[in-house]
């Protein structure tokens, strides 16, 4: 076990390195920040150019300053930001409690409506009520999160007027971006759960349950559902990993106080470290949930270990 700990531990220290040397590059390609300073107005000379670069640490060379990243890294230092001079861990602290409460409330919503609809689909195989969620689940896969969000907003937004177009301003504004990603997350797990229990219901053990006189929702919920949930978990939370980056169009659409509208902001403005910080530490969390579910996979399932 120990020599499988140390072998996905290096695994994911090059993919965090790859990932960061990666995007640290890729930020780079988006412009000069001391151009972008001077688009409000006023003349500009190339002397001006190359005091601001100084200040911002900008002109020295693409290892130089990334190496400088990485030693902050470890202390979740990643600078301030080009825009107020703010401490970039201090606004990524603002605004990761909001991207992750949507995260789990949207993980939430997929998980309540895809294990009952996943459940009906697989003991009404080949009926109508299967195919029905077959083709529903078809429809929402080919949906982009961004137009069913916009989709969303029209409807009960400007419509009907019944809920907040966009911000956090109390309970009622999570329903509509927590309904986007639901829905979208819920297409596929719908599938995964009908496979799962298809296979689980084709077992010993279920029919004798069902011989014992058990009531059907016992046999489907108590021993097929709990027999086939290790595969469920292990790919619920790698799409929670999936689902972190995924939620930063839908944060921008809704304009949630996310990482996602931090992200985008820097965009504009050319802030690198800002910009560079948001990407690191969704990257850290993908990595970091990926290796807690490949582990506590490997420790229930001791084969996975051997490969």
């Amino acid at each position: 076990m120990a020599s499988f700990l140390i072998k996905r531990l290096l695994q994911a220290l090059f993919v965090v390195i790859a990932l960061t040397l990666v995007v640290s590059f890729a930020i780079r390609l988006t412009g000069d920040p001391a151009v972008m300073m001077f688009q409000g107005g006023g003349s500009m000379t190339e002397e001006d150019l190359a005091r601001i670069r100084a200040a911002l640490g900008t002109d020295q060379p693409f290892f130089v300053q990334y190496f400088s990243f990485l030693k902050g890294l470890l202390s979740l230092d990643f600078g301030r930001s080009f825009v107020g001079g703010t401490p970039v861990s201090q606004l990524i602290g603002a605004a990761l409690p909001a991207t992750l409460l949507l995260a789990f409330i949207s993980m939430a919503v997929s998980i309540a409506l895809s294990i009952p609809l996943g459940i009906k689909a697989a003991t009404s195989r080949g009926k109508g009520v299967d195919q029905a969620i077959r083709i529903f689940s078809l429809i929402g896969l080919s949906f982009p999160n961004f137009w069913l969000a916009t989709m969303l907003v029209l409807l009960f937004a400007i419509t009907l007027r019944i809920l907040p177009p966009s911000g956090m301003t109390g309970i009622e504004s999570y329903i509509m971006p927590a309904l986007t990603m639901g829905v979208i997350l819920t297409a596929t797990n719908v599938r995964l759960v009908r496979t799962a229990m298809l296979e689980t219901l084709q077992s010993q053990y279920v029919m004798v349950a069902r011989a014992k006189g058990l009531s059907e929702s016992k046999v489907l919920y108590k021993h097929a559902l709990r027999n086939c949930a290790i595969p469920l978990i292990t790919y619920f939370g790698l799409q929670f990993g999936g689902l972190l980056g995924g939620i930063v169009v839908i944060e921008r659409v809704f304009n949630w106080p996310g990482l996602g509208t931090l992200a985008f902001d820097a965009v504009g403005a050319r802030d690198y470290p800002l910009l560079q910080g948001v990407i690191t530490v969704l990257s850290l969390m993908i990595v970091g949930i990926n290796l807690l579910v490949d582990i506590a996979y490997g420790l229930v399932d001791p084969r996975i270990r051997t490969e």
